[in-house]
């Protein structure tokens, strides 16, 4: 036998904030958009996605070391309100 399985592997991305692996679909993907981290929760938008767990806990030390630097080979800064305002209300919890 091959070794090989049939069932299929989650994939999993490493979060730039904690820099722990995780499945794709935990992690909020990020594409920057004209100098701008714009969020892609459908991971749908073009271009190369950087991704972080949806809390502030992993989004500020991802900002703080300008992961999103090397994550997009291309000089920052890069802004960020889009995606804080974003991650700030997903957190929120719901009433």
């Amino acid at each position: 036998m091959s070794g090989r399985t049939h069932a299929r592997a989650c994939p999993e991305r490493t979060c730039l904030g904690c820099r722990e692996r995780a499945a794709k679909g935990d992690l909020l993907r990020i594409v920057e958009i004209e100098g701008e981290c714009v969020p892609d929760p459908r991971g749908t938008l073009p271009g190369r996605g950087a991704y972080v767990h949806p809390t502030l806990v992993c989004l500020d030390p991802a900002v703080r070391r300008r992961a999103f630097n090397r994550a997009y080979r291309a000089r920052g800064p890069f802004d960020t309100t889009a995606l804080r305002q974003y991650v700030e209300r997903a957190e929120q919890p719901l009433q």
